[in-house]
């Protein structure tokens, strides 16, 4: 049952000219900056080469690459994920859907996984796109993982953020505009400690950024996923925990 749901999920989101048209902008922008970035490398490359410890391709091209994608899937995800429950809410099916005798587990997670297989398409696109690079040049195969499962595991929170906030009304714009307003507020909370002391360590550690960041320098840290997979797993528990409610009270 679980495979059925997200597999429902996938294709209705491959039936919507939204979902398609997201998809070609980003991969359009996602280009042109690979380009541009590329571009750059080539006319740097001079002075680089005379750096004793010269930044490579990965470095130049890739990490930045990356970094701009984290801050344009902030505003795409929530496009895409805001008519998940808030659409089937509006339509009635909804109703059916927790009528059925399937735990709500699996119909967040079923949710959950058809979402994240669009978003796997995006990324499988994007890698392949880096990849191409080994073509002409060296690549820091370490660096480049390291970066790609920061974008997965970013991309993983802001689905289960999505979700959430698309479990809260029958109104798609609004679960898209509530979606964004929370995933900024973790990308920027750390902003809130700069000024020193106990708080600004946590506020660094909430911070969406920060982890990220140490991923894509190629610093693999267990605390960084481990801080993505407690975000994913929260925000898909109050999920479960907002459509039982609701299951209870019909």
């Amino acid at each position: 049952m679980l495979r059925v749901i997200a597999g429902r999920e996938w294709r209705s989101l491959f039936l919507s000219p939204l979902a398609w048209t997201l998809l070609g902008v980003v991969l359009f922008i996602l280009a042109w900056l690979f380009l541009a970035q590329l571009d750059l490398y080539l006319t740097l490359a001079p002075q680089i080469a005379r750096m004793p410890d010269a930044p490579g391709v990965t470095d130049v091209v890739i990490a930045p690459l990356l970094s701009n994608t984290g801050v344009i899937l902030l505003l795409v995800v929530p496009l895409i994920t805001m008519r998940a429950l808030s659409e089937e809410r509006r339509s009635q099916t909804l109703v059916l859907l927790l009528s059925a005798p399937v735990s709500m587990t699996r119909i967040v997670l079923g949710k959950y996984l058809g979402l994240m297989g669009f978003f796997a398409v995006l990324l499988g696109l994007l890698a392949a796109m880096l990849l191409s690079l080994a073509v002409g040049t060296h690549l820091d195969y370490g660096k480049l993982a390291s970066g790609l499962l920061g974008l997965l595991l970013l991309v993983a929170a802001f689905v289960a953020a999505g979700l959430y906030m698309s479990s809260l009304t029958d109104q798609p714009t609004i679960a898209a505009v509530a979606t964004f307003g929370l995933l900024l507020l973790f990308w920027i909370i750390d902003w809130a400690g700069n000024a020193g002391g106990g708080e600004s360590a946590l506020f660094g550690y909430l911070s969406l950024l920060n982890h990220y960041q140490s991923l894509l320098k190629g610093l693999f840290n267990t605390s960084d996923v481990l801080y993505y997979v407690l975000f994913v797993v929260t925000f898909l528990g109050l999920t479960v925990e907002r459509l039982d409610a609701q299951r209870v009270t019909g």
